[in-house]
């Protein structure tokens, strides 16, 4: 016989997608959103008080979980995104099942701490070192989907195929671990994970590059047959762009076109060199764009057109990528302000459209339609954002969008709820006591 659990959250500030809205009563049944009252000016006898301004929980569209273990490693000195990936894949030779677990468990319990309810793991270290099918063949994926469970959040395993080191180069000592040898394997191999309560399998071709033209296709039907979501790294680096251009004799963009890639359940990250007819093929595809700001700018790597994006038809998302930080608020504020610094104007998004971004676009781009927004029927993922730190504290509480966008960090996240459960309270993380020393532990246990 299954037990019905009821709680009700009494929200003191809800965003509630369109205004703040004071004094909101959310009723949850097994993990979902049963109603929403508003003008409740105390909290019902028995709810759970949530003091601040209320999110729908946030999603972490573009994650490689073991990138964590670079954060302040590749400040040293000078170079390229090419030279930084020299130095991420000697982290990437060191993870196995268990210690990939013990770094994405403490990731995804950092990412809750940040708010974010879900995270979409772009996941390409497959096999053991040399290219080895583990017993397993999946182990390496297992371990992220039980890494999350563990941490409380949700995640779509993003499975990715990664084939080549370049156009018509097969793969170098470092990417042998990546590689399934064709499309048609990696299809075999990632057809056998099954989807969870808290976990949703999706696919990736983690660029033009390491796919061979011949097998995007095959990827794209895979995900296709299955309505799964679909990411791929898109025009990155200029670099990429040209090695394309001189063995196709078109853009990425066009070349993913060319063999069915695009399209509304497909989100390309990055997108950030693009031209015009790139741009209106995604957004006339409603392929989505995942932004991610604080790594772009991190690798140097531009600021892509995100405003022309959204208004071809391109929906936007926000991802932490490598994790030079997690801070979802940080990312949606950085797409407002580097689109100010390039253009020299102001307000491109409002704050709702940046936290739609960061939240219910976010979700829809990883499979989960019915999670982002605090409605009767979705999801209860809520994130609550304290308004009386020293980066919050003053504004008024209807101007709470704008202060949680412009003014708030992670480190304001008070609360985290994720399908009901109270994963992150006042600050502190339920399920994973010490998430520092976790972190420490784990990125430790890759360097020795």
């Amino acid at each position: 016989m299954r037990v019905t659990t009821r709680t009700t959250y009494w929200l003191e500030h809800a965003w509630l997608d369109t205004h703040v809205e004071p004094g909101v009563a959310v009723e949850v049944a097994d993990g979902r959103i049963t109603a929403v009252r508003t003008e409740v000016p105390v909290p019902p006898p028995g709810a759970e008080v949530l003091r601040g301004l209320t999110l729908p929980g946030l999603a972490n569209a573009h994650s490689h979980a073991f990138h964590r273990a670079l954060r302040g490693t590749v400040q040293v000195g000078s170079g390229t995104f090419w030279t930084w990936r020299e130095l991420m894949y000697t982290f990437a030779d060191e993870l196995t099942p268990d210690t990939y677990h013990a770094l994405a468990r403490a990731v995804y319990a950092e990412m809750a701490l940040a708010g974010v309810s879900c995270v979409g793991e772009f996941h390409y270290v497959h096999h053991a070192p040399g290219g080895t099918r583990y017993a397993d063949p999946n182990a390496m994926g297992e371990a992220l989907i039980a890494a999350a469970a563990d941490a409380g959040i949700r995640i779509t395993l993003l499975d990715t195929a990664y084939l080549s080191s370049g156009f018509g180069e097969p793969p170098n000592a470092h990417q042998r671990r990546f590689s399934d040898g064709s499309a048609e394997s990696w299809a075999e191999r990632c057809s056998v994970l099954k989807e969870r309560d808290h976990a949703r399998i999706g696919a990736a071709i983690h660029s033009v590059r390491a796919v061979p033209a011949g097998q995007l296709a095959t990827v794209a039907g895979w995900a296709e047959e299955r309505r799964a979501p679909l990411h791929v790294h898109l025009s990155e680096q200029t670099a990429e762009n040209d090695a394309c251009l001189a063995a196709h004799g078109r853009t990425p963009t066009r070349l993913l076109a060319d063999h069915g890639v695009l399209g509304p359940r497909t989100t390309g990250v990055h997108n950030t060199h693009l031209t015009d007819e790139d741009i209106a093929l995604l957004g006339g595809s409603g392929t989505g764009t995942c932004m991610c700001p604080t790594t772009e700018r991190d690798l140097a790597d531009g600021i892509g057109p995100a405003v022309a994006l959204q208004r071809a038809g391109s929906p936007l998302s926000l991802g932490s990528d490598s994790h030079a930080v997690i801070d979802l608020l940080e990312e949606a504020r950085a797409m407002e302000l580097n689109e100010r610094l390039r253009t020299r104007t102001r307000g491109h998004w409002t704050a709702a459209a940046l936290l739609r971004a960061a939240s219910a676009d976010g979700h829809a781009a990883l499979g989960w339609q019915d999670a982002g927004s605090i409605e009767t029927g979705m999801l209860a993922d809520l994130t609550t954002i304290a308004l009386d730190s020293v980066r919050t504290a003053g504004p008024v509480p209807r101007l709470g969008a704008e202060t949680a966008v412009f003014a708030a960090t992670a480190a304001d996240v008070r609360h985290t709820v994720v399908g009901g459960r109270h994963v992150v309270r006042d600050g502190a993380h339920t399920l994973v006591p010490d998430v520092p020393q976790a972190l420490a532990r784990a990125v430790e246990a890759l360097r020795t």
